[in-house]
């Protein structure tokens, strides 16, 4: 397969994964609180990639381990806490929106700290994706009071995740996607996260029954599938494309939640087509490449 069609078929593979990530989040909400599933999701997710870390221990990057904890840290660590938190506050729309600003982070980010260059048409499609983004999600029928703290929150864990893509790209470019993956997880934030589900109180008041095992299923389809799992993905993306390109599985995802919206129940709005098909337009904009990564 080549690199070309590779990259998108990962691009859409994270879109339907990450898309759905917020689902289970809600559901997760349903039974632990923010604190709990932002460390639960971190944790099982380093329990099910020990083994493979174990067995890749020699290939540990060791001479980048600054740069892995900083990815680390700000990928997948902290806005694991930063989502459950606002989604506890604020509309998914509202949450669509600021998620869909990724690649504006990535193309900021990138230029200011890492001198990345990029075309003229990426930024044009990057711009009218986020329109289409903004759009999808208005037709969401949702209406409420307009939060700042959670939308800081949401600012905030988007700006990380640009962050760590950018040094995964500069940094760990060497390093194969899924012992990077395997690695974050089950040696860089293993302890961390244990640490954080101590402090959240999970060990205090968890009970065996029915709803907390529930609770533990709903964490457990997002931390094989939402972290680990797609981190190897975004992983591999980054190591194929570039920044912009892989951040923009941001701007599909909100098409992925308006489809499990669909399937609960609810219908797709005229507002809602429109926004989901200026999006995509905005996409064949990124098939220019940049001229430096």
């Amino acid at each position: 397969m080549n690199t070309e069609k590779q990259k998108w078929i990962l691009l859409i593979a994270l879109s339907v994964i990450w898309g759905s990530s917020f689902i289970l989040i809600k559901k997760s909400l349903e039974h632990f609180n923010p604190y709990e599933v932002g460390a639960l999701r971190v944790l099982i997710s380093g329990i099910v990639l020990m083994p493979y870390a174990i067995s890749k221990i020699r290939q540990f990057p060791k001479q980048h381990l600054k740069w892995l904890i900083i990815a680390a840290l700000s990928g997948n660590f902290i806005p694991m806490f930063l989502f459950p938190l606002a989604e506890t506050e604020i509309s998914s729309s509202i949450a669509g929106i600021i998620n869909s600003m990724m690649p504006i982070f990535v193309i900021i980010v990138g230029s200011l700290v890492w001198k990345f260059s990029t075309t003229r048409k990426q930024i044009i499609g990057v711009m009218i994706s986020f329109v289409g983004a903004c759009i999808l999600a208005l037709g969401s029928g949702e209406s409420g009071e307009l939060k700042i703290y959670p939308i800081l929150l949401l600012i905030l864990a988007v700006l990380l995740y640009a962050i760590s893509t950018t040094t995964v790209k500069s940094k760990l470019y060497e390093v194969p996607a899924t012992i990077m993956s395997a690695f974050v997880f089950s040696f860089v934030l293993f302890l961390p996260s244990l640490i954080a589900l101590v402090f959240s109180g999970f060990f205090q008041h968890f009970e065996m029954n029915q709803d907390n095992f529930t609770g533990l299923g709903f964490v457990a389809m997002l931390s094989v599938f939402g972290t680990g799992m797609a981190m190897m993905m975004n992983y591999k993306l980054l190591s194929i494309s570039t920044p912009l390109f892989a951040s923009t599985v941001t701007l599909l995802m909100p098409i992925v939640a308006v489809m499990w919206g669909i399937l609960d129940g609810e219908t797709l709005t005229t507002l809602q087509s429109i926004g989901a098909l200026i999006i995509l337009a905005g996409l064949i904009f990124l098939r220019s490449k940049p001229k430096t990564v």
